[in-house]
């Protein structure tokens, strides 16, 4: 992971390719707690939080994430403190590189 927190995301268009089913599920040891989304086209974490307004505030620091890497998840809050968090390149309809680096500095703030 600490690898993954010291890289800045890449443009879509200069990635190439998502990743392989088989390249995702190796790359996930580099993040823990993060797993392979149903479809394999995503990963994804669930959080619980203490109460609705730490999950606000947890929100608000993946935005400030999100928008200096210019790479945004998909945030799904339900029952007013469980927060699932699903990256994927939505250009490429997989998971890159992105992806990972996303994740490895939500993981620093969690």
């Amino acid at each position: 992971m600490g690898q993954l927190t010291k890289k800045k995301c890449v443009p879509c268009e200069g990635i190439g390719r998502a990743y392989t089913s088989d390249e995702a599920q190796s790359r996930l040891a580099e993040i823990s707690g993060w797993v392979l989304g149903k479809d394999g086209k995503s990963i994804e974490r669930a959080f619980i939080l203490k109460n609705f307004v730490a999950c606000v505030n947890f929100i608000n620091k993946i935005k400030d994430i999100a928008e200096d890497e210019m790479h945004h998840p998909d945030l799904h809050l339900t029952g007013y403190k469980n927060l699932k968090v699903v990256l994927y390149t939505h250009s490429l309809g997989g998971i890159t590189e992105n992806d990972l680096i996303v994740a490895a500095k939500v993981n620093q703030i969690s």
